[in-house]
């Protein structure tokens, strides 16, 4: 099957959320399939992964994308019913790009809605729209999360790009979801439109436990930092949970592991045992001289990556519902559910005190990992739902 694949960002490395999901669902698509990636590319970063993409032998078109400058641009947006999402990601460049290659492609893959856009010229395709989240229920929340008059931006956002996912997901063949509880929000707010559920993976071979290395009171979150739900997350986090923390265990540290930190977050570095580590090579080796990985999330769907590695890794993990329900854990047992400050700082500072406890229950997540979990096992539908929206668009004409 020829498939044209579209992705918000060149689908690698996988040091990030999306980019670790993309990367293997292409890795797997080409074992069977002949793929054609499209994908903007925001950065030098980016520029150089795509050509180490084509060194591997895969074909992959690429277009600059300043998310800055497409913001700005998107603002008129505001005075009409289109969603700014589909501004920010829109691009004449890579329509036509996409309507070149489509009449050569079996189907067509798009990860995120707002991929999904550039394949609804083309009912010719099979076409399976992959995403990940349903962006209008981040909006959403973030709504409910902010102030005027950025509360009416997100929530005009959340209505009119729910009114454009509801004409993609009824014009393509699958909708996929990577959690189970994604899906029913799907299905509540889209009634009618096929759907299944892909679930995220991890890599138990590069995420694996070294107790060894591991640093007494170092507690870390790894995220990429400019994203407003992590930003929200570590700000709470260090703001009502980390000072209380450390007037009981006095040698705590905690490690804010990611990309492209804001300037707030930047200046949470400046707290005292806060290290802001900006862009690393591997979070592995901080989540491997970490005791504990903390994931306060306000704002969330699905699965974490960040939460599955800490898991593989052997990290007792401490988390929000928004951050640990799409693993299907159970708390206690995988992980350490913790919603209020109160709460986050009770369970950190009972797993500082005790490190038996700490150690078993990062045991048990790396078990839980490996039997739900690895990449083989999660992506193992993925083949079979390529055929059948190819078998349903036949059908169909």
């Amino acid at each position: 099957m020829r498939i044209l694949f579209l992705a918000q960002r060149v689908p690698y490395p996988p040091n990030r959320g999306d980019k670790i999901t993309t990367w293997r669902l292409l890795e797997r698509m080409r074992r069977e399939h002949e793929v054609q990636v499209v994908a903007f590319a925001h950065d030098q970063a980016d520029v150089r992964a795509a050509a180490a993409l084509r060194e591997m032998g895969i074909s992959i078109q690429t277009v600059s994308h300043s998310a800055r400058a497409a913001k700005i641009t998107s603002l008129p947006l505001l005075l009409t019913n289109t969603p700014m999402t589909l501004g920010v990601f829109g691009s004449k460049s890579l329509q036509a790009i996409v309507d070149e290659l489509a009449p050569n492609c079996d189907l067509g893959y798009a990860y995120s809605s707002s991929m999904g856009a550039f394949l609804l010229p083309h009912p010719q395709l099979a076409r399976i729209q992959h995403f990940a989240e349903l962006d209008s229920d981040k909006w959403k929340q973030y709504a409910e999360r902010t102030s005027w008059p950025m509360s009416w931006v997100y929530k005009r956002e959340w209505r009119t790009l729910l009114e454009f996912e509801r004409k993609l997901a009824h014009a393509t063949e699958q909708n996929v979801f990577c959690t189970p509880l994604e899906e029913s929000i799907f299905k509540a707010q889209i009634p009618g439109a096929p759907s299944a559920v892909l679930r995220n993976g991890v890599d138990l071979e590069a995420f694996k436990p070294d107790p060894s290395a591991a640093e007494p009171g170092h507690l870390v979150f790894t995220g990429v930092m400019d994203y407003y739900p992590n930003v929200d997350g570590v700000t709470f986090f260090v703001e009502r949970v980390l000072p209380e923390v450390r007037k009981r265990f006095p040698a705590a540290h905690f490690s804010i592991v990611g990309s492209h930190p804001t300037p707030e977050v930047q200046r949470l570095g400046q707290v005292e045992g806060v290290t802001v580590t900006g862009f690393v090579d591997d979070t592995v080796d901080w989540l491997r001289r970490a005791s504990i990985s903390i994931a306060p999330l306000r704002i969330a769907r699905g699965i974490q990556n960040k939460v599955l590695e800490a898991m593989a890794m052997g990290l007792p993990v401490v988390g929000t519902t928004c951050a640990t329900q799409g693993t299907e854990g159970t708390p206690g047992e995988h992980f350490m559910l913790a919603e209020s400050a109160d709460q986050q700082i009770e369970a950190v500072c009972d797993l500082l005190g005790n490190p038996a406890q700490a150690h078993e229950l990062g045991s048990a997540g790396r078990r839980y990992v490996e039997d739900h979990y690895d990449w083989e096992v999660t992506l193992e539908p993925l083949d079979a739902m390529l055929e059948s929206a190819q078998a349903a668009h036949r059908a169909a004409r």
